[in-house]
């Protein structure tokens, strides 16, 4: 790919938000699933740059919604590791597959409770089938990210209570075999330990 091939201005089109652009470079003869020197495709350029409009405009065109960077990035996953709900919700209803996972190994409801991302994690658990008890590389849940990587305060327990109402299983242990209620109690996060206690009661 040359610097002046109509992949390139494809490319950087997407990344400007330059939806002209984009269409006239396909006019060109552009690759639709082009991929810049990272794999980085033009979809994941525009998600990059919040330009939902070009987004959009890609899975109409029928652009590979689910190709992974080097750094295993395609926009489902961004928009869960972001918080970026509503590029969440366009690709969910694009058809994204959601078991693609991050580069640790998680799919995206793990980066969303790591993070505290309240909105993305009701989204997902709320209106798709994504695996609420994935193990990640590091042998976290989403339950465990969420409580080991959070301040235990009112939007982490609201996690918590999502994650349980919706099949995450509270005896699942880290992998150390230590319980997400016991690692609540180390951290002194007692409102999330009552709230395990109460649900394996």
């Amino acid at each position: 790919m040359t610097d002046n091939s109509a992949d390139q201005r494809y490319l950087d089109a997407a990344a400007a938000g330059d939806l002209d652009g984009v269409r006239a470079a396909l006019a060109e003869g552009a690759d639709r699933n082009a991929a810049d020197w990272e794999d980085a495709t033009a979809i994941l350029h525009a998600a990059r740059g919040r330009h939902l409009d070009v987004v959009r405009a890609l899975i109409a065109e029928g652009v590979d919604i689910d190709a992974q960077d080097q750094t295993c990035s395609n926009p489902f996953l961004l928009g869960c590791i972001t918080g970026d709900v509503e590029l969440v919700r366009i690709m969910v209803e694009a058809g994204a597959d959601l078991t693609r996972l991050t580069r640790m190994g998680g799919n995206g409801l793990t980066p969303a409770a790591e993070k505290g991302h309240l909105e993305v994690v009701r989204y997902l658990l709320e209106n798709t089938r994504i695996n609420v008890n994935l193990t990640n590389n590091l042998g976290w849940t989403a339950l465990i990210e969420t409580i080991i990587l959070g301040d235990g305060g009112p939007v982490r327990q609201e996690i918590v209570q999502l994650l349980l109402a919706h099949r995450a299983k509270p005896g699942m242990t880290n992998e150390w075999g230590v319980s997400p209620a016991d690692l609540a109690r180390e951290r002194g996060f007692t409102e999330i330990a009552a709230i395990l206690d109460q649900a394996q009661a």
